[in-house]
């Protein structure tokens, strides 16, 4: 069998793209809006999600049979936190700079829509090998559209990449400071959401078609 045929591949690829977290559930959004204007504070973002959501799925998908469903929210919440706790931790110490501007959306990770959501719905009722690749999938969704905006709101917000200046920023480019402001996080996120919808609707109606 494939490993796209699988329980954790199917899992896994669709959460990339069919099933994606920000533009297809509109899950997670506060940290889309929150940290994409740096290219280097959303990629630290991106890890610390995909580190806790992984292991979050894991952890949980393990424990599946000794939670008892009465308080197996809390308990999950709990599993959540202890990574996410790692996450703050590491950054703090070696970005401690960094952390001081994405620090309060680290900690939101715990109750972000995303890692409760397939924590519920996945982990809490698969293997532990597929649950950890689900995680892994709903993370990279999540990280292929905010690198995606944060690179477009740096270039044309700042001129510059992982604070790097543009060659055209110095000679012709002009800054569009929208970018950097809520606003222009709101126009990049609606643009993804119309792109990607528009193309998954469209190659699920040629499939239906054949």
């Amino acid at each position: 069998m494939a490993f796209k045929d699988t329980l954790g591949g199917r899992a896994l690829i669709g959460n990339l793209w069919r099933n994606n977290p920000v533009f297809r559930q509109v899950l997670g959004i506060c940290s889309t809006l929150a940290v994409t204007n740096l290219l280097k504070n959303t990629l630290l973002m991106c890890g610390g999600l995909i580190f806790a959501t992984a292991l979050s799925n894991l952890t949980i998908s393990l424990l599946r049979a000794y939670i008892p469903k009465q308080v197996r929210m809390m308990v999950q919440v709990l599993i959540i936190a202890a990574y996410v706790i790692i996450v703050d931790i590491f950054i703090r110490a070696h970005w401690p700079e960094i952390h001081k501007t994405i620090g309060p959306y680290i900690g939101l990770i715990i109750t972000n829509c995303i890692i409760m959501g397939r924590a519920e719905a996945f982990a809490s009722k698969n293997p532990a090998w597929p649950s950890f690749l689900d995680g892994i999938g709903a993370g990279i969704g999540y990280s292929l559209v905010l690198v995606a905006i944060a690179i477009v709101r740096e270039a044309l917000g700042f001129g510059t990449l992982m604070g790097i200046a543009l060659p055209a920023r110095d000679i012709w480019w002009y800054q569009w400071t929208i970018m950097v402001m809520p606003p222009g996080a709101f126009f990049m996120l609606a643009l993804v959401a119309w792109f990607g919808n528009t193309y998954v609707l469209k190659n699920e109606s040629k499939g239906a078609a054949k």
